[in-house]
């Protein structure tokens, strides 16, 4: 008898000592859960919201930024002055590195931007120096003439820039072979009309150039 009882305290003892034990983790409820993925849900669309109304970049970007600018009417004023051979040009700015095309190339450039203003002041940059307030691919290499026309002061940024060198070489070339101002220009607007840097407001040449 006394052993029975031994047996049922021991079974009450231990069936109390787990009793005391930590309940399982509670899931919380599903209204919980379900405002939880309703506010993921409005965050993200929000989100998709926003960047779907910003504009992409894309290749007409410099085009639209040429349409916007203030193109001057008549002609440029440095045209006037050519073509005009200049035998006594001041000596080109000193560089203390080497230029992005060979020197020889670079100085034909300078030399043709001083003798044919009247047709690099119709041909375009697209490095995106009209920033700097330059109108046209001669204002690349001159910065000031005198009343004759003839070079005073010549513009350093010809000298570092690849994109101002080839549109300035490109144009003597074609001048060279003969071709118009405005052959010149339509040539050169195709070639670089796509490109990323900028486009200066240039003004059209006459239809007779």
């Amino acid at each position: 008898m006394g052993r029975k009882s031994s047996a049922k305290t021991q079974q009450r003892g231990s069936a109390a000592a787990g009793s005391g034990a930590p309940p399982p983790p509670s899931r919380p409820p599903l209204g919980v859960i379900a405002g939880i993925v309703a506010v993921v849900v409005a965050v993200g669309a929000l989100a998709y919201v926003r960047s779907g109304a910003a504009p992409e970049p894309s290749s007409s970007a410099p085009a639209q930024a040429a349409a916007t600018q203030t193109v001057p009417e008549g002609p440029p004023a440095s045209a006037k002055f050519g073509p005009r051979p200049q035998a006594n040009l001041p000596p080109l700015p000193v560089q203390t590195y080497a230029p992005p095309r060979p020197p020889d190339v670079v100085r034909a450039a300078y030399v043709f931007a001083a003798e044919h203003p009247e047709i690099l002041s119709y041909v375009p940059c697209f490095c995106g120096c009209e920033r700097s307030g330059h109108r046209g691919n001669d204002d690349c290499f001159v910065a000031a003439r005198d009343e004759k026309g003839d070079v005073t002061q010549w513009e350093p940024h010809g000298l570092d820039c690849a994109v101002c060198i080839d549109v300035a070489t490109e144009a003597r070339r074609m001048h060279a072979s003969g071709a118009s101002v405005r052959d010149i220009r339509a040539a050169i607007e195709k070639k670089w009309g796509g490109f990323h840097g900028g486009h200066t407001p240039t003004p059209q040449p006459a239809a007779t150039h």
